[in-house]
């Protein structure tokens, strides 16, 4: 009789086998090295941070409008408010909902020389107006009153009378037509984003001729913010009539320069000897209060 061994060794070998598999599988499952680069989290450089993506101002709101019935709908700003030099420039305009310029966006998004090719199309497709408050009416008004002034003045000089006025900003401005704040309005509403290009181009070409009546100052790069140079010409040069006169920095150099045009602040807590006479006539009973 001949035994088959393969039978004989196969049986032995099965619980040696079934050992085996029991320990693999107790393992954890090793990848490959080509395999774990490709599962790897992607790695961020040092010093970058994500690209958050920022939506464009639409004409949404004043699409809505329109299909309710209203229009014409205006957009206003204004630039100039936080310089020290220069005047605060508004703008107001009403786009054609048929021909509005692509590439519109908050001004301060956009190159110069985006502005101008913008500003140029905005003015060649839609009702545009322009006012100026000059520095002598900030110094009389202040800042914030005079800007909404020159809001108003933009919105009133538009050759076609609005309906409804979208003004960037949180104070509505005292206009005939219902007008509505936006905060942060030149990154929202299509407009207002408009007239914020017009306002800031308008502003830049003031200060590039005020430059050149002023020179030193450096208008035509700064445009009259308080930047170090704008601030070192004043230390050295002093104020000019295009200056705000109560801005902080045009103070301290007015104080230098023109120190007769300064007036004196009164201490109101200084102590002042206080003269007293009394007529020798008078007799004074002093035992009346004893």
């Amino acid at each position: 009789m001949i035994r088959d061994k393969s039978a004989k060794n196969s049986a032995k070998d099965a619980p040696k086998k079934a050992s085996a598999k029991t320990a693999a599988s107790a393992k954890p499952a090793e990848i490959p090295a080509a395999k774990t680069s490709a599962v790897k989290a992607p790695t961020v450089p040092a010093g970058r941070k994500g690209i958050i993506a920022i939506a464009p101002p639409s004409f949404r709101r004043e699409r809505a409008l329109i299909k309710r019935g209203v229009w014409p709908v205006a957009g206003c700003d204004e630039a100039g408010r936080g310089p020290l030099a220069g005047p605060v420039v508004a703008a107001a305009v009403i786009l054609d909902p048929d021909r509005i310029p692509r590439g519109i966006d908050d001004s301060k998004r956009l190159t110069a020389e985006e502005r101008e090719k913008l500003f140029d199309k905005i003015c060649a497709t839609a009702q545009v107006s322009v006012a100026v408050a000059s520095p002598s009416r900030i110094d009389r008004d202040n800042i914030l009153r005079a800007s909404l002034w020159a809001l108003k003045r933009a919105v009133v000089a538009l050759p076609e009378t609005p309906r409804h006025v979208f003004v960037d900003g949180r104070d509505r401005l005292d206009t005939e037509c219902d007008c509505e704040a936006v905060i942060g309005g030149d990154g929202i509403v299509l407009s207002i984003a408009a007239a914020s290009i017009v306002a800031k181009v308008t502003r830049d070409r003031l200060m590039c001729a005020l430059a050149q009546d002023c020179p030193g100052y450096g208008f035509e790069q700064h445009k009259g913010y308080a930047v170090p140079e704008h601030l070192d010409a004043l230390d050295r040069l002093g104020p000019t009539i295009h200056h705000r006169s109560f801005f902080a920095p045009v103070v301290a150099a007015r104080a230098k320069h023109m120190p007769w045009t300064v007036e004196p602040v009164q201490d109101l807590f200084a102590v002042t000897a206080v003269e007293v006479q009394v007529d020798a006539a008078v007799e004074i009973d002093v035992s009346a209060n004893l």
